[in-house]
């Protein structure tokens, strides 16, 4: 590669809210944007870059000059676009769509503005990055990778440069930044002596990365003078002034030589995927909201005619600016969460008046016969599978010896629990509802005879207690003196589930800080809660409750266990009133298998990871399948969740990681005061779900993932009037003949008003999948690759093909 060459990369890494708030780090892009565009005006042979397409639109919103001169920049080659994305997220808490979302709303908006795209990915503060990126990357234009996190004391890698591997077989070049993304002295001899002494082995070019960051500032007058003085006097070492792309196309003649990583890229600041976990619920809640807005949305806008919101986008770009690493990992300071609450809010908004415009267009217009004191209740189901899962709602006027029927006018069990208003003339209603894939299903409450199903509450396969739950499938018991579950059993496959103590809240002791850094594990168990009271809450048609009232010093945990009557998995509504600190709260189920495997689910995909008991980053489910020590047999337990993000399992033992009690925004190695008065994290009310899934067999052959998706992204409801109309009572908009591609998108088009479906393979095994549009005469067959992600855009118009697009929505 010719002589040793540094290549000085001139930056500004600029965090928009960490130790301040957005309105401060607003006014710092300006700033940081207006000092480079002076150094170029000073230094002809500078160049910079920099990523993030919400700052460039911030300057765009609030100084049109100044953007205008970025641009010609940009024309002139001088200032360079990289990243690609909105902002440079958390890498491992976000879902695998919202990172497709940067990159869509990112390269569009660099494209439409600059008429360039960003081709080097470039996340260099976050930290850790999931393995699913390198295809995600790749298939929003980007074919290289810049990060920094973790470090080189973090994890060994076999280079500094490297190719890195998704299970699809996507690969990205990637570079490890040596050391520091900024610098804050005048003179960098230092600096730059320290990555020169890395240039060894087949690279002999490296990145070295320049400029005052974090609370911005770029490359100063001080900084160039001294590149120019040190290249004057190393005549050996070759500092140019140079470009993320600019180094990547040197390392091609060399790509070839390079080893491949096929690995997530953790761990630096392993605490950080627990602290603050109502930003962590926000998210999730606004995602999933917005990907069944957009489903039903599109289907009604074909459909019905009910126009397509326009402001989508918006919302969108508000929930991805809250996923900023240092907001989305509960790092920032405390009154920055009141600012993603608001924007995560006017998301939320967004995207409810949507989804109520839209399944609201379809129920209106579905043909239900009059018939006196009936009350219909349409549910949609968001997912493209069929589903049978509990729904509930709120709804007044229902007779005391009503009935709920099907449209095909079979009766459906039915129970009356307690309703969220205390007053009379309300109910809530629950029932189990069999759902068509990405269809709705009328159901109808009407006056009849006492309902036939009663009798059956009183079948010894299916009772409760205060200490027992029992079905057909499976049986609970709680120890009255603990609330710990101490038995799990599944009946059908005569497995006992958990082992030695049981499933158990425990307080872990943590005195870190924020990140937790240098903190790989939280095992130092101090206490656990303790039951204060364990009673049945609710036994009927439909399902029982088993309410656990535990406490732990100050803090109180209530745990709701609801079995269904004919479904083998176990609901969990959780209900934590926090006050400790410097603590954690952890979640913990012993399973009774030998030989296990721990798998979580990772955005767009899974990963396997050892089993010793260091915190990891998951998403909507965690796994560990082993052979039964029972039966010999494959076995497992599954845990979803609804909001959490921080898992660890040790040997056999799973936990799901509550939440976090440090301080706020508390950077090592500062030490807090004895005497300090701080605000601490996860402090009061917080409210969750989770569930368990025991299975035979592996996670893929209980569908985890699907059952994951359901707690998610649960049905939606409408209580409705009868009145004529033209749709049928159920209907099916998508189905897909395998089981092992899910359909995580449906939405409109960016460009027009074409349908675009999104689709992954869930397995980690390559396969084929039938897609069905039924009410526009279309199937079409797709292949895929391990865990690989496919789009399509489909015209309305059934004389033009289906196109396969890249991420972006580009041929």
């Amino acid at each position: 590669m010719g002589q040793d060459t540094l290549h000085m990369i001139g930056n500004a890494h600029i965090d928009p809210v960490w130790l301040w708030q957005w309105q401060e780090g607003f006014q710092e892009v300006k700033a940081t944007f207006r000092s480079a565009l002076d150094r170029m005006k000073e230094t002809d042979e500078f160049v910079f870059s920099s990523s993030s397409a919400a700052f460039y639109a911030w300057v765009e919103e609030n100084d049109p000059a100044m953007f205008q001169e970025i641009a010609d920049r940009i024309a002139e080659g001088r200032w360079e676009v990289v990243g690609g994305w909105w902002i440079q997220p958390d890498c491992n808490i976000p879902a695998g769509e919202s990172f497709v979302r940067q990159g869509l709303y990112g390269q569009r908006y660099f494209k439409e503005k600059f008429g360039v795209t960003a081709k080097v990915g470039y996340n260099v503060d976050s930290f850790g990055h999931n393995g699913m990126l390198p295809q995600i990357l790749k298939k929003s234009g980007m074919n290289n990778y810049i990060f920094m996190r973790p470090g080189t004391h973090e994890k060994g890698l076999p280079g500094h440069v490297f190719w890195w591997e998704s299970d699809d077989g996507s690969r990205v070049l990637t570079a490890r930044i040596l050391f520091e993304y900024c610098t804050w002295g005048k003179e960098l001899d230092q600096h730059v002596r320290r990555c020169a002494e890395q240039l060894r082995g087949p690279v002999n070019q490296l990145m070295c990365f320049y400029g005052v960051g974090n609370h911005g500032g770029g490359p100063t007058k001080e900084n160039l003078a001294s590149i120019a003085r040190m290249q004057a006097e190393n005549p050996d070492l070759q500092l140019p002034l140079s470009t993320p792309n600019r180094y990547f196309a040197a390392l091609r003649e060399v790509e070839d030589a390079l080893p491949v990583v096929h690995d997530d890229l953790q761990h630096h600041a392993s605490g950080c995927y627990a602290a603050h976990s109502g930003v962590k619920r926000w998210n999730r809640k606004a995602e999933n909201l917005l990907l069944a807005a957009e489903k039903w949305s599109l289907l009604a806008d074909w459909t019905t005619g009910q126009p397509y919101p326009k402001d989508y986008q918006h919302a969108w770009k508000g929930v991805l600016f809250n996923q900023f690493h240092d907001i989305m990992a509960g790092t920032s300071l405390e009154a920055a969460y009141d600012d993603a609450r608001d924007l995560y809010g006017e998301a939320m908004s967004i995207a409810s008046r949507g989804l109520n415009l839209a399944v609201q267009s379809f129920s209106w217009r579905i043909n239900i016969p009059e018939e006196q004191g009936m009350k219909p209740i349409v549910v949609f189901n968001p997912h493209a599978f069929t589903s049978y899962i509990n729904v509930e709602l709120e709804c007044g006027g229902i007779p005391e010896n009503a009935v709920l029927v099907d449209d095909n006018d079979r009766v459906v069990p039915h129970q009356l629990v307690q309703s969220l208003a205390t007053s009379n003339g309300r109910h809530r209603l629950s029932f189990m509802a069999e759902l068509p894939s990405l269809g709705y299903r009328v159901y109808r409450l009407r006056a009849g005879e006492e309902r036939a199903t009663k009798a059956k509450t009183t079948e010894a396969t299916w009772r409760a207690t205060d200490t027992l739950l029992e079905n057909e499938l499976l049986l609970v018991e709680f120890d009255a003196e603990t609330g710990f579950i101490k038995r799990l059993f599944d009946k059908e496959a005569g497995v006992e589930v958990f082992h030695q103590a049981g499933a158990r809240p425990v307080v872990i002791e943590d005195k870190s800080d924020t990140w937790s850094h240098g903190v790989l594990d939280y095992q130092n168990e101090i206490g656990r809660f303790v039951a204060k009271r364990v009673r049945l809450l609710e036994h009927g048609d439909v399902k029982s409750v088993v309410r656990v009232t535990s406490s732990y010093g100050t803090s109180t945990l209530v745990q709701d266990f609801i079995m269904y009557r004919d479904a083998k998995q176990v609901d969990v509504r959780v209900t934590v009133d926090w006050h400790e600190r410097f603590k954690v709260l952890k979640l913990r189920f012993p399973i009774n298998v030998s030989h296990s495997n721990a798998t979580y689910e990772i955005p767009y995909g899974h990963i396997e990871r050892p089993v010793n008991g260091e915190e990891e980053p998951g998403q909507n489910w965690i796994d560990v399948t082993g052979l039964s020590r029972d039966t010999g047999e494959s076995y497992g337990l599954s845990v979803l969740n609804d909001g959490k993000y921080s898992f660890d399992i040790l040997d056999k033992e799973m936990s799901l990681t509550v939440l976090r009690s440090p301080i706020y925004a508390h950077h090592d190695p500062l030490v807090p005061d004895e005497d300090g008065e701080y605000s601490f994290i996860d402090q009061g009310i917080q409210r969750f779900s989770y569930a368990l899934l025991p299975h035979k067999g592996s996670w893929v052959d209980a569908q985890t993932v699907r059952r994951a998706a359901e707690l998610n992204q649960p049905p939606i409801v409408v209580v409705e009037t009868y009145h004529q109309g033209d749709l049928p009572q159920a209907d099916s908009f998508l189905t897909v003949d395998s089981d092992h591609v899910d359909v995580s998108v449906v939405k409109q088009a960016e460009d027009d008003n074409e349908m675009v479906i999104r689709c992954y393979e869930t397995s980690g095994q390559p396969g084929t999948a039938h897609i069905s549009l039924p009410k526009w005469a279309r199937t079409f067959t797709v292949q895929f690759g391990p865990c690989e992600i496919k789009t399509f855009c489909i015209p309305k118009d059934v004389e033009q093909p289906i196109r396969e697009t890249n991420l972006l929505e580009w041929s």
